[in-house]
C-alpha cells in the first residue's frame, strides 16, 4: 500500500501545460509509484497509485468511457 508522508513535498510535481491558470491536477512519479494532487491545494492530500493502476486509469480515460456525458 502506498502511503502519504512529508516526503511528498520534495517530489517533482508536474502540471499539464494545457491547464494554464485553471485548476488542474499535478502528478509526481517517483520510482514505482504515481502520486496525484490538486494544484490549487498544494498542502492538501494526495492520492498514491501503483504505475500499473495509473496506466490502467489513463487507458480508460483515453477510451472516453469515463466521460460524464456518457453516464
Amino acid at each position: 500500500m502506498i502511503t502519504e508522508d512529508n516526503r511528498l513535498d520534495a517530489l517533482d510535481w508536474r502540471k499539464s501545460s494545457y491547464s494554464g491558470a485553471n485548476a488542474c491536477v499535478e502528478v509526481a512519479r517517483p520510482g514505482e509509484a504515481v502520486f496525484v494532487r490538486d494544484s490549487k491545494d498544494l498542502s492538501g492530500p494526495s492520492l498514491g497509485f501503483s504505475r500499473e493502476a495509473w496506466q490502467s486509469f489513463l487507458a480508460e480515460v483515453g477510451t472516453g468511457s469515463l466521460d460524464l456525458d456518457r453516464a
